[in-house]
Protein backbone atom coordinates (compact mmCIF):
# COMPACT_ATOMS: atom_id res chain seq x y z
CA UNK A 1 0.00 0.00 0.00
CA UNK A 2 0.79 3.40 -0.45
CA UNK A 3 3.16 5.03 2.62
CA UNK A 4 2.31 8.07 1.91
CA UNK A 5 -1.68 7.56 1.93
CA UNK A 6 -1.38 4.98 5.10
CA UNK A 7 0.15 7.88 6.80
CA UNK A 8 -2.93 9.87 5.73
CA UNK A 9 -5.33 7.38 7.14
CA UNK A 10 -3.07 7.07 10.70
CA UNK A 11 -3.12 10.72 11.15
CA UNK A 12 -6.51 11.11 9.97
CA UNK A 13 -8.22 8.06 12.44
CA UNK A 14 -6.03 9.74 15.63
CA UNK A 15 -7.61 13.09 14.84
CA UNK A 16 -11.10 11.36 14.55
CA UNK A 17 -10.66 9.55 18.13
CA UNK A 18 -9.32 12.76 19.89
CA UNK A 19 -12.32 14.88 18.41
CA UNK A 20 -15.16 12.80 19.41
CA UNK A 21 -13.90 12.27 22.86
CA UNK A 22 -13.06 16.03 22.81
CA UNK A 23 -16.24 16.99 21.12
CA UNK A 24 -18.41 14.73 23.43
CA UNK A 25 -16.72 16.10 26.68
CA UNK A 26 -18.26 19.39 25.66
CA UNK A 27 -21.33 18.29 25.19
CA UNK A 28 -21.61 16.55 28.00
CA UNK A 29 -20.57 19.68 29.77
CA UNK A 30 -23.77 21.64 27.74
CA UNK A 31 -26.08 18.17 28.73
CA UNK A 32 -25.03 18.42 32.68
CA UNK A 33 -24.93 22.16 32.76
CA UNK A 34 -25.61 23.73 35.76
CA UNK A 35 -24.09 25.50 39.36
CA UNK A 36 -21.83 22.61 39.74
CA UNK A 37 -19.59 23.10 36.86
CA UNK A 38 -19.24 26.94 37.57
CA UNK A 39 -18.08 26.00 41.65
CA UNK A 40 -15.69 23.22 40.10
CA UNK A 41 -14.84 24.59 37.22
CA UNK A 42 -11.09 23.38 37.52
CA UNK A 43 -11.20 19.57 38.55
CA UNK A 44 -13.93 19.26 34.79
CA UNK A 45 -10.75 20.99 32.99
CA UNK A 46 -8.13 18.19 35.02
CA UNK A 47 -10.47 15.78 33.96
CA UNK A 48 -10.71 16.79 30.65
CA UNK A 49 -6.90 16.82 29.93
CA UNK A 50 -5.97 13.69 32.08
CA UNK A 51 -8.44 11.96 29.36
CA UNK A 52 -7.03 12.98 26.68
CA UNK A 53 -3.44 12.43 28.10
CA UNK A 54 -4.61 8.46 28.96
CA UNK A 55 -6.38 7.79 25.92
CA UNK A 56 -2.63 9.19 24.00
CA UNK A 57 -0.27 7.15 25.79
CA UNK A 58 -2.31 4.06 25.83
CA UNK A 59 -3.24 4.16 22.04
CA UNK A 60 0.78 4.59 21.79
CA UNK A 61 1.97 2.13 23.96
CA UNK A 62 -0.82 -0.59 22.68
CA UNK A 63 0.46 0.78 18.41
CA UNK A 64 -3.42 1.51 18.14
CA UNK A 65 -3.11 2.96 14.68
CA UNK A 66 -0.32 1.21 13.49
CA UNK A 67 -0.39 -0.08 9.98
CA UNK A 68 -0.57 -3.89 10.82
CA UNK A 69 -3.37 -2.98 13.42
CA UNK A 70 -5.55 -0.29 10.62
CA UNK A 71 -5.77 -2.63 7.93
CA UNK A 72 -7.42 -5.54 9.72
CA UNK A 73 -11.08 -4.03 10.48
CA UNK A 74 -11.71 -6.67 12.96
CA UNK A 75 -7.96 -6.67 14.28
CA UNK A 76 -8.67 -2.64 14.82
CA UNK A 77 -12.05 -2.85 16.67
CA UNK A 78 -10.61 -5.48 18.72
CA UNK A 79 -7.62 -3.14 19.66
CA UNK A 80 -9.83 -0.11 19.85
CA UNK A 81 -12.43 -1.85 22.39
CA UNK A 82 -9.09 -3.29 24.81
CA UNK A 83 -8.11 0.40 24.77
CA UNK A 84 -11.26 1.37 25.79
CA UNK A 85 -12.02 -0.51 28.78
CA UNK A 86 -8.28 0.26 30.23
CA UNK A 87 -8.87 3.75 29.18
CA UNK A 88 -12.38 3.39 31.44
CA UNK A 89 -9.93 1.38 34.59
CA UNK A 90 -7.29 4.22 34.62
CA UNK A 91 -9.97 6.94 34.60
CA UNK A 92 -11.58 5.58 37.43
CA UNK A 93 -8.55 4.98 39.14
CA UNK A 94 -7.77 8.44 38.55
CA UNK A 95 -10.87 9.78 40.25
CA UNK A 96 -10.04 7.33 43.20
CA UNK A 97 -7.22 8.46 43.98
CA UNK A 98 -7.09 11.80 43.02
CA UNK A 99 -10.52 11.90 45.37
CA UNK A 100 -12.25 14.03 42.49
CA UNK A 101 -15.59 13.35 44.20
CA UNK A 102 -17.11 17.31 42.81
CA UNK A 103 -17.30 16.06 39.36
CA UNK A 104 -20.90 14.52 38.95
CA UNK A 105 -21.12 10.83 38.70
CA UNK A 106 -24.05 11.37 35.93
CA UNK A 107 -21.60 13.62 33.94
CA UNK A 108 -18.63 10.23 34.19
CA UNK A 109 -21.02 7.94 33.07
CA UNK A 110 -22.70 9.62 30.07
CA UNK A 111 -19.39 10.89 29.52
CA UNK A 112 -17.63 7.65 29.07
CA UNK A 113 -20.83 5.63 27.49
CA UNK A 114 -20.95 8.55 24.81
CA UNK A 115 -17.41 8.14 24.14
CA UNK A 116 -17.76 4.12 23.49
CA UNK A 117 -20.77 4.40 21.29
CA UNK A 118 -18.44 7.86 19.30
CA UNK A 119 -15.39 5.21 18.59
CA UNK A 120 -18.21 2.61 17.44
CA UNK A 121 -19.32 5.47 15.38
CA UNK A 122 -15.85 6.00 14.53
CA UNK A 123 -14.93 2.53 13.57
CA UNK A 124 -17.82 2.14 11.21
CA UNK A 125 -16.94 5.60 9.09
CA UNK A 126 -13.32 3.88 9.01
CA UNK A 127 -15.21 0.24 7.87
CA UNK A 128 -17.10 3.17 5.18
CA UNK A 129 -13.45 4.53 3.91
CA UNK A 130 -11.61 1.60 3.66
CA UNK A 131 -14.23 0.28 1.09
CA UNK A 132 -13.96 3.60 -0.95
CA UNK A 133 -10.41 3.51 -1.41
CA UNK A 134 -10.45 -0.37 -1.96
CA UNK A 135 -13.36 0.41 -4.90
CA UNK A 136 -12.15 3.85 -5.94
CA UNK A 137 -10.82 4.09 -9.16
CA UNK A 138 -9.45 7.53 -8.73
CA UNK A 139 -6.95 5.75 -6.01
CA UNK A 140 -7.35 1.75 -7.46
CA UNK A 141 -3.93 0.48 -8.49
CA UNK A 142 -3.80 -2.17 -10.54
CA UNK A 143 -0.57 -4.83 -10.30
CA UNK A 144 0.29 -7.81 -12.02
CA UNK A 145 2.22 -10.58 -10.50
CA UNK A 146 4.85 -12.66 -13.19
CA UNK A 147 5.29 -16.00 -12.23
CA UNK A 148 3.04 -18.36 -10.59
CA UNK A 149 4.78 -20.30 -7.59
CA UNK A 150 4.41 -20.62 -3.72
CA UNK A 151 5.83 -16.82 -3.49
CA UNK A 152 3.78 -15.87 -6.02
CA UNK A 153 0.32 -17.09 -4.04
CA UNK A 154 1.70 -15.78 -1.20
CA UNK A 155 2.19 -12.47 -2.38
CA UNK A 156 -1.32 -12.39 -4.03
CA UNK A 157 -2.65 -13.37 0.06
CA UNK A 158 -1.23 -10.55 1.11
CA UNK A 159 -2.75 -8.48 -1.54
CA UNK A 160 -5.95 -9.51 -0.30
CA UNK A 161 -5.54 -9.09 3.26
CA UNK A 162 -3.44 -6.14 3.83
CA UNK A 163 -3.65 -3.44 0.70
CA UNK A 164 -6.98 -1.04 0.51
CA UNK A 165 -6.01 0.41 -2.81
CA UNK A 166 -4.80 -2.70 -4.85
CA UNK A 167 -6.05 -4.83 -7.08
CA UNK A 168 -4.55 -7.91 -8.16
CA UNK A 169 -5.22 -8.26 -12.09
CA UNK A 170 -3.74 -11.66 -12.33
CA UNK A 171 -0.56 -13.46 -12.97
CA UNK A 172 1.53 -13.88 -16.14
CA UNK A 173 3.52 -17.45 -16.29
CA UNK A 174 4.38 -19.35 -19.42
CA UNK A 175 2.09 -22.64 -19.83
CA UNK A 176 4.46 -25.26 -18.72
CA UNK A 177 5.11 -23.78 -15.59
CA UNK A 178 1.41 -23.96 -14.19
CA UNK A 179 0.23 -27.12 -12.96
CA UNK A 180 -3.30 -26.06 -10.89
CA UNK A 181 -5.93 -23.87 -11.30
CA UNK A 182 -5.28 -20.19 -9.44
CA UNK A 183 -7.72 -17.82 -8.20
CA UNK A 184 -6.55 -15.01 -10.35
CA UNK A 185 -6.45 -15.11 -14.29
CA UNK A 186 -3.20 -16.57 -16.05
CA UNK A 187 -3.18 -13.73 -18.54
CA UNK A 188 -0.30 -14.68 -20.72
CA UNK A 189 2.93 -16.06 -21.71
CA UNK A 190 5.87 -14.18 -20.02
CA UNK A 191 7.00 -12.68 -23.41
CA UNK A 192 3.66 -10.86 -23.76
CA UNK A 193 4.09 -8.87 -20.42
CA UNK A 194 4.33 -5.53 -21.50
CA UNK A 195 1.28 -5.97 -23.99
CA UNK A 196 -0.77 -7.35 -21.62
CA UNK A 197 0.25 -4.82 -18.88
CA UNK A 198 -0.55 -1.55 -20.99
CA UNK A 199 -3.58 -3.56 -22.19
CA UNK A 200 -5.06 -3.50 -18.57
CA UNK A 201 -3.57 -0.69 -17.16
CA UNK A 202 -1.14 -1.92 -14.59
CA UNK A 203 0.87 0.80 -13.15
CA UNK A 204 3.11 -2.16 -11.27
CA UNK A 205 4.47 -5.66 -11.67
CA UNK A 206 5.80 -7.58 -9.07
CA UNK A 207 8.20 -10.30 -10.21
CA UNK A 208 8.39 -13.70 -8.10
CA UNK A 209 10.85 -14.83 -11.04
CA UNK A 210 14.61 -13.48 -10.29
CA UNK A 211 16.96 -12.16 -13.08
CA UNK A 212 18.72 -15.16 -12.26
CA UNK A 213 16.20 -17.58 -12.69
CA UNK A 214 15.69 -15.98 -16.36
CA UNK A 215 17.85 -13.58 -18.40
CA UNK A 216 15.23 -11.91 -19.87
CA UNK A 217 13.62 -10.48 -15.95
CA UNK A 218 16.20 -7.39 -16.78
CA UNK A 219 15.38 -6.73 -20.19
CA UNK A 220 11.69 -6.33 -19.31
CA UNK A 221 12.35 -4.30 -16.35
CA UNK A 222 14.11 -1.29 -18.08
CA UNK A 223 11.28 -1.49 -20.96
CA UNK A 224 8.43 -1.50 -18.33
CA UNK A 225 9.80 1.86 -16.97
CA UNK A 226 9.82 3.23 -20.57
CA UNK A 227 6.45 2.58 -20.47
CA UNK A 228 6.03 4.34 -16.67
CA UNK A 229 5.28 0.89 -15.21
CA UNK A 230 6.55 0.11 -11.97
CA UNK A 231 8.52 -3.37 -11.92
CA UNK A 232 9.76 -4.54 -8.79
CA UNK A 233 11.33 -7.86 -7.61
CA UNK A 234 10.15 -10.45 -4.80
CA UNK A 235 13.13 -12.75 -3.95
CA UNK A 236 12.51 -16.31 -2.90
CA UNK A 237 15.12 -16.29 -0.75
CA UNK A 238 13.98 -19.85 0.22
CA UNK A 239 16.93 -20.71 -2.88
CA UNK A 240 19.47 -19.83 0.02
CA UNK A 241 18.05 -20.47 3.34
CA UNK A 242 15.76 -23.47 4.13
CA UNK A 243 13.78 -21.76 6.55
CA UNK A 244 11.80 -18.40 7.04
CA UNK A 245 13.99 -15.35 8.07
CA UNK A 246 13.54 -12.55 9.24
CA UNK A 247 14.60 -9.04 6.79
CA UNK A 248 15.42 -5.96 7.96
CA UNK A 249 17.37 -2.75 6.76
CA UNK A 250 20.46 -0.91 7.71
CA UNK A 251 20.45 2.20 5.67
CA UNK A 252 19.83 0.66 2.28
CA UNK A 253 21.58 -2.55 2.72
CA UNK A 254 19.13 -5.57 3.71
CA UNK A 255 20.10 -7.58 7.02
CA UNK A 256 18.80 -11.46 7.41
CA UNK A 257 18.45 -13.03 10.93
CA UNK A 258 16.53 -15.98 11.91
CA UNK A 259 13.68 -14.74 14.02
CA UNK A 260 12.01 -10.98 14.65
CA UNK A 261 12.66 -9.67 17.57
CA UNK A 262 10.55 -6.72 19.02
CA UNK A 263 12.55 -6.26 22.12
CA UNK A 264 15.86 -5.80 20.54
CA UNK A 265 13.69 -2.46 19.80
CA UNK A 266 14.78 0.29 22.49
CA UNK A 267 11.33 2.29 22.60
CA UNK A 268 9.99 -1.46 23.31
CA UNK A 269 12.42 -2.21 25.87
CA UNK A 270 11.72 1.31 27.03
CA UNK A 271 8.13 -0.07 27.89
CA UNK A 272 8.47 -3.52 28.86
CA UNK A 273 10.98 -2.12 31.72
CA UNK A 274 8.31 0.72 32.87
CA UNK A 275 5.92 -2.37 32.96
CA UNK A 276 8.16 -3.85 35.24
CA UNK A 277 8.94 -1.16 37.62
CA UNK A 278 5.14 0.15 37.93
CA UNK A 279 3.96 -3.40 38.65
CA UNK A 280 6.85 -4.52 40.74
CA UNK A 281 6.76 -1.57 42.86
CA UNK A 282 3.50 -1.82 43.68
CA UNK A 283 3.48 -5.23 44.39
CA UNK A 284 6.53 -4.77 47.23
CA UNK A 285 4.54 -1.65 48.49
CA UNK A 286 1.01 -3.41 48.77
CA UNK A 287 1.17 -6.73 49.23
CA UNK A 288 5.08 -8.10 50.04
CA UNK A 289 4.97 -5.22 52.84
CA UNK A 290 2.84 -7.20 54.99
CA UNK A 291 3.19 -10.96 53.07
CA UNK A 292 6.83 -11.30 53.50
CA UNK A 293 6.46 -11.16 58.03
CA UNK A 294 3.43 -13.00 57.85
CA UNK A 295 5.05 -15.74 55.69
CA UNK A 296 8.33 -15.40 56.61
CA UNK A 297 7.11 -16.16 60.31
CA UNK A 298 5.43 -19.37 59.37
CA UNK A 299 8.39 -20.95 57.50
CA UNK A 300 10.65 -19.67 60.68
CA UNK A 301 8.41 -21.66 63.00
CA UNK A 302 8.13 -24.66 61.40
CA UNK A 303 11.27 -25.01 59.78
CA UNK A 304 13.59 -21.84 60.98
CA UNK A 305 16.05 -20.02 59.02
CA UNK A 306 16.43 -18.90 56.16
CA UNK A 307 12.95 -17.53 55.26
CA UNK A 308 14.73 -17.14 51.46
CA UNK A 309 15.77 -19.29 49.18
CA UNK A 310 18.48 -18.13 46.74
CA UNK A 311 20.08 -20.07 44.01
CA UNK A 312 21.93 -18.89 40.54
CA UNK A 313 19.79 -18.87 37.88
CA UNK A 314 20.38 -18.44 34.11
CA UNK A 315 19.39 -14.85 33.17
CA UNK A 316 19.25 -12.60 29.73
CA UNK A 317 22.47 -13.28 27.82
CA UNK A 318 23.38 -16.32 29.77
CA UNK A 319 24.43 -14.20 32.82
CA UNK A 320 23.58 -16.12 35.92
CA UNK A 321 21.94 -14.27 38.75
CA UNK A 322 20.02 -14.99 42.53
CA UNK A 323 16.59 -15.65 42.11
CA UNK A 324 14.40 -15.38 44.83
CA UNK A 325 12.21 -17.68 46.12
CA UNK A 326 10.57 -17.99 50.02
CA UNK A 327 11.78 -20.97 51.33
CA UNK A 328 9.49 -24.34 50.25
CA UNK A 329 12.03 -26.88 51.27
CA UNK A 330 13.94 -28.32 54.17
CA UNK A 331 17.93 -27.55 54.12
CA UNK A 332 19.02 -30.47 51.55
CA UNK A 333 22.15 -30.74 49.30
CA UNK A 334 20.52 -31.57 46.14
CA UNK A 335 18.84 -28.07 46.07
CA UNK A 336 20.42 -26.97 42.97
CA UNK A 337 21.01 -30.08 41.12
CA UNK A 338 17.09 -32.16 41.55
CA UNK A 339 14.32 -30.47 40.49
CA UNK A 340 11.10 -30.66 42.67
CA UNK A 341 8.85 -33.30 42.01
CA UNK A 342 5.35 -34.94 42.58
CA UNK A 343 5.29 -35.68 46.52
CA UNK A 344 8.50 -34.30 47.06
CA UNK A 345 9.98 -35.76 50.65
CA UNK A 346 11.90 -32.42 50.69
CA UNK A 347 8.88 -30.22 50.94
CA UNK A 348 7.71 -28.54 54.16
CA UNK A 349 4.05 -28.32 55.47
CA UNK A 350 3.79 -24.40 54.65
CA UNK A 351 6.18 -24.93 51.60
CA UNK A 352 3.08 -27.04 49.99
CA UNK A 353 0.68 -24.35 50.39
CA UNK A 354 3.01 -21.59 49.12
CA UNK A 355 3.91 -23.77 45.74
CA UNK A 356 0.48 -24.67 45.21
CA UNK A 357 -0.77 -21.45 45.35
CA UNK A 358 2.85 -20.12 43.79
CA UNK A 359 3.79 -17.55 46.89
CA UNK A 360 6.40 -19.34 46.75
CA UNK A 361 7.92 -16.96 43.29
CA UNK A 362 6.17 -13.58 44.95
CA UNK A 363 9.60 -12.20 46.54
CA UNK A 364 10.86 -12.29 42.93
CA UNK A 365 9.45 -9.05 42.74
CA UNK A 366 12.42 -8.07 43.66
CA UNK A 367 14.42 -9.50 40.83
CA UNK A 368 12.30 -7.45 38.62
CA UNK A 369 13.01 -4.23 40.68
CA UNK A 370 16.31 -4.32 40.25
CA UNK A 371 16.30 -5.81 36.52
CA UNK A 372 17.70 -9.10 36.70
CA UNK A 373 14.17 -10.27 35.97
CA UNK A 374 10.92 -9.05 34.14
CA UNK A 375 7.34 -10.06 34.90
CA UNK A 376 6.81 -11.67 31.68
CA UNK A 377 9.22 -13.94 30.20
CA UNK A 378 11.11 -17.72 29.90
CA UNK A 379 11.19 -19.03 33.04
CA UNK A 380 14.80 -19.27 34.81
CA UNK A 381 16.37 -22.46 34.93
CA UNK A 382 19.26 -23.76 37.09
CA UNK A 383 22.68 -23.86 36.23
CA UNK A 384 22.52 -27.15 35.82
CA UNK A 385 19.00 -27.57 34.10
CA UNK A 386 20.43 -24.75 31.15
CA UNK A 387 23.61 -27.24 30.66
CA UNK A 388 21.06 -30.10 30.48
CA UNK A 389 18.70 -28.43 28.35
CA UNK A 390 20.42 -27.36 26.07
CA UNK A 391 21.93 -30.46 24.89
CA UNK A 392 18.65 -31.45 24.05
CA UNK A 393 16.62 -28.82 22.30
CA UNK A 394 18.64 -26.95 19.50
CA UNK A 395 17.02 -23.66 20.11
CA UNK A 396 17.05 -23.71 23.57
CA UNK A 397 19.63 -20.75 24.43
CA UNK A 398 17.46 -18.91 21.77
CA UNK A 399 15.48 -18.05 25.12
CA UNK A 400 17.84 -16.33 26.96
CA UNK A 401 18.13 -13.39 24.96
CA UNK A 402 15.53 -12.24 26.71
CA UNK A 403 15.13 -11.41 30.50
CA UNK A 404 13.58 -14.15 32.25
CA UNK A 405 10.09 -13.97 33.85
CA UNK A 406 7.96 -14.76 36.77
CA UNK A 407 5.63 -15.85 34.70
CA UNK A 408 5.34 -16.67 30.97
CA UNK A 409 3.68 -17.28 27.47
CA UNK A 410 4.35 -21.22 28.47
CA UNK A 411 3.42 -20.85 31.76
CA UNK A 412 -0.61 -19.65 31.33
CA UNK A 413 -0.19 -22.45 28.72
CA UNK A 414 0.31 -25.30 31.09
CA UNK A 415 3.96 -25.80 30.87
CA UNK A 416 4.52 -25.67 34.47
CA UNK A 417 6.31 -27.63 37.17
CA UNK A 418 8.01 -30.96 36.48
CA UNK A 419 9.83 -31.91 33.33
CA UNK A 420 10.00 -35.43 33.11
CA UNK A 421 10.47 -35.71 28.97
CA UNK A 422 12.53 -34.79 26.21
CA UNK A 423 9.38 -33.05 24.91
CA UNK A 424 7.95 -31.23 27.53
CA UNK A 425 11.58 -28.81 27.48
CA UNK A 426 10.81 -28.58 23.44
CA UNK A 427 7.19 -27.26 24.12
CA UNK A 428 8.36 -25.03 26.75
CA UNK A 429 10.86 -23.51 24.90
CA UNK A 430 8.58 -22.95 21.62
CA UNK A 431 5.75 -21.63 23.95
CA UNK A 432 9.30 -19.03 24.68
CA UNK A 433 9.99 -18.29 20.89
CA UNK A 434 7.03 -18.32 20.24
CA UNK A 435 6.92 -15.31 23.16
CA UNK A 436 9.89 -13.70 22.16
CA UNK A 437 9.25 -13.87 18.34
CA UNK A 438 5.61 -11.62 19.07
CA UNK A 439 6.26 -9.37 22.04
CA UNK A 440 3.95 -6.78 22.50
CA UNK A 441 3.17 -4.68 25.71
CA UNK A 442 -0.48 -5.63 25.49
CA UNK A 443 0.65 -9.44 25.02
CA UNK A 444 2.06 -8.55 28.62
CA UNK A 445 -0.39 -7.18 29.94
CA UNK A 446 -2.74 -10.16 29.09
CA UNK A 447 -0.38 -13.05 30.44
CA UNK A 448 -0.97 -10.94 33.86
CA UNK A 449 -4.40 -11.42 34.22
CA UNK A 450 -3.91 -15.10 32.73
CA UNK A 451 -1.57 -16.16 35.68
CA UNK A 452 -3.82 -13.59 38.18
CA UNK A 453 -6.55 -16.32 36.85
CA UNK A 454 -4.69 -19.26 36.57
CA UNK A 455 -3.36 -18.28 40.09
CA UNK A 456 -6.67 -17.97 42.07
CA UNK A 457 -8.65 -21.12 39.92
CA UNK A 458 -5.29 -23.72 40.92
CA UNK A 459 -2.83 -25.25 38.80
CA UNK A 460 -2.29 -29.29 38.87
CA UNK A 461 1.24 -28.58 37.42
CA UNK A 462 1.83 -26.28 41.23
CA UNK A 463 3.37 -28.78 43.50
Amino acid sequence: MNRQFERYLQISLVILDLLILNVLYFFSKIFFNGQAFSNNLSAYNQYWGIANAIWILLSFFLRTYTEKVILNFEYFTKRTIQVYLLWIILILFYLYFSNEFRISHSFIIFNILSFGCGLLINRFLYLGLKNYFRHSHSLLKKVIILGYNDTAKKLAKYFEEDSINTRLIGFIEDNENIYELSHYPVLSDISDTLEVAKELGAQEIFSTITPEQNKDIYSLMYQAEKECIRFKIVPNLSVFITREVHIDYFGDLPILSLRSEPLDDVGNRIKKRALDIIVSALVIILILSWLVPLLGLLIFIESGWPVFFKQLRTGKDKRSFYCIKFRSMKLNKDADLKQATQNDMRVTKIGKFIRKSSLDEVPQFFNVLIGEMSLIGPRPHMLKHTSDYSQVVDDYMVRQFIKPGITGWAQIHGYRGEITNPEQIQMRVDKDLWYLENWTLWLDIQILFMTIYYVLKGDENAF
